[in-house]
């Protein structure tokens, strides 16, 4: 199938060989973004590791200063005293046992699950039906905790979780094309700033291999490297 027009247009204007400052990309992501809706931004940024060791896996989490633009419906397992504590913080849903049944028979309305540790014994039980799709609690990213409290503002307020994918990219949205340009940069930024925090001692060689920017149906911007601070060239 061919591109529509609007594409075309956005692909030809862009410069496939040319590597941009961070906020020149920005600039070209929200210039050329053409959909009639308020594109998602993401980035990708392409890792030295080999996510096949052990050792040289990349994962973590970091709450983004301008948020994400998305609702985040936050799920927690919990009981006793720390229900409350959930709800009081903003959490969608809360429960125990209640809902391991509601999701072990097909409801997934949630976007980002955290538990107390106390309630992994019947989180556990989902492994096969969060674990796939990245919303198994894991205290790496702080989403096993008594402090609930934490756990739930945190997710509200944009916090973005990041794995490295087999090929050794990571993939994390930055907001939304309606973001202003300084918001986008930021919140680009502060991905990049947590994944050269979680460079692993066994990664040897440039780490951050290359960053791209894109909007949901336009073409990707590569940043070049060596304008970031936080990149090793």
């Amino acid at each position: 199938m061919k591109p529509g027009k609007r594409r075309r247009t956005a692909i030809e204007t862009s410069d496939r060989n040319r590597r941009y400052s961070l906020d020149e990309a920005v600039k070209m992501v929200k210039d050329i973004s053409f959909a009639k809706f308020d594109e998602s931004v993401d980035i990708a940024v392409r890792l030295g590791v080999n996510p096949k060791h052990a050792d040289q896996m990349v994962r973590g989490a970091v709450v983004l200063p301008h948020g994400t633009g998305k609702t985040n419906r936050v799920l927690v397992f919990a009981k006793g005293e720390k229900v409350a504590e959930a709800e009081a913080a903003g959490a969608d849903f809360v429960g125990g046992d209640d809902l391991v049944a509601k999701i072990t028979e097909g409801w997934l309305e949630f976007d980002t699950v955290i538990a107390t540790p106390d309630m992994m014994g019947q989180v556990g039980r989902l492994g096969r039906v969060l674990g796939p799709r990245g919303l198994m609690p894991n205290p790496k990213v702080g989403t096993v905790t008594f402090d609930v409290t934490k756990a739930v503002t945190e997710a509200k307020a944009g916090k973005v979780e990041f794995r490295v994918e087999r090929a050794g990219i990571v993939h994390a949205r930055i907001g939304k094309r309606s973001f202003e340009p300084n918001a986008l940069a930021d919140n680009a930024r502060s991905i990049l700033d947590a994944l050269a925090k979680a460079k692993p001692a066994a990664a040897k060689g440039v780490y951050m291999k290359s960053i791209t920017l894109s909007s949901t149906m336009g073409p990707g911007f590569r940043v070049d490297p060596l304008s970031l601070n936080v990149v090793e060239a």
